[in-house]
């Protein structure tokens, strides 16, 4: 049901990336296949099927956080359809969002990371082994997504203003400061890259052994393995060094909306759950130092 114009305008208009894309895609498509096979016409639904179709998802045991993303995507389309003039009245405009627990961002103390970091024979010399320390460095430096730091280009590091470039979601631009240490650490790894001469030689930062573009699945294996070093946590992703970075700049006391910019946030409700772990830290501190407590 005009699926393939909804996907278009994902993709060409609000330039979602393509992992955004292929969830909605998804979510769209099994929709219109649960009332196809219950032989209802697609127009004549309204929210109460659609509350109905969302109850049938948590009895398939999905979280309330999963089935509050599927009708996210359901109210982006039905949103579509009617601007396109396809359809008439919205029936997810009157269906509210499940409650969800608020999960507080998993991080690292950060004396642990910069502990990891400042051991230089943890990591090996040669090329891999200072790709992956960059990999670390620059997550942790920058508090850069994943998929950021992926398509990173070397053109994208300004050595003079000693700052790098990213292009965020929905190809949002933004500048952020690199430390000069950090600054060393790409150049020495640039050389490094440069006497690999690669076949392959590609225009982005991080590349693999064979001078390809670096893809998720190495990076995350980069990160859990190092991070596994320091930390006994179930989580150990890249976005946990994204979270670390946030949570270490505020509890040093940087203002919310600077970490805001930093990380690519479009609003400050994105960047105040950060509060949080600050608060908790400063509680453990008081606790610990308060002659009272």
């Amino acid at each position: 049901m005009y699926l393939e114009r909804f996907i278009s305008f994902l993709k060409f208009e609000k330039h979602y990336s393509m992992h955004t894309v292929k969830a909605y895609e998804k979510d769209i498509a099994t929709y219109l296949a649960f009332w196809e096979g219950e032989g209802m016409d697609f127009k004549a639904l309204t929210h109460r099927d659609v509350r109905f179709y969302l109850s049938s998802l948590m009895d398939h045991q999905l979280t309330p956080t999963s089935v509050n993303r599927v009708l996210s995507s359901l109210r982006s389309y039905y949103k579509f359809l009617q601007r396109e003039g396809l359809h008439g009245e919205n029936p997810t405009a009157l269906v509210k969002a499940l409650k969800t627990p608020k999960k507080l961002p998993v991080v690292v103390q950060e004396e642990k990371i910069d502990e990891l970091l400042d051991h230089d024979a943890i990591f090996d010399k040669n090329f891999a082994g200072q790709r992956d320390r960059l990999i670390m460095e620059m997550l942790f430096g920058t508090g850069m997504r994943l998929s950021e730091l992926i398509h990173l280009r070397e053109s994208d590091i300004d050595f003079y203003q000693q700052s790098a470039r990213i292009l965020g979601k929905r190809n949002k631009e933004r500048i952020v400061p690199l430390l000069p240490d950090l600054i060393d650490l790409i150049k020495q790894y640039l050389l490094l890259k440069k006497v690999e001469s690669f076949d392959n030689n590609s225009l982005t930062l991080i590349v693999t052994n064979r001078g390809e573009q670096v893809y998720p699945k190495l990076v995350y294996k980069v990160v859990t393995s190092y991070l596994s070093l320091i930390t006994s946590q179930q989580k150990r992703s890249p976005h946990v060094l994204r979270h670390s970075f946030a949570t270490a700049l505020l509890n040093r006391g940087a203002d919310l909306n600077a970490i805001k910019e930093l990380l690519g946030h479009a609003n400050l409700v994105a960047t105040q759950v950060y509060t949080h772990n600050s608060m908790e830290r400063l509680k453990s501190i008081y606790k610990q130092a308060h002659p009272k407590a």
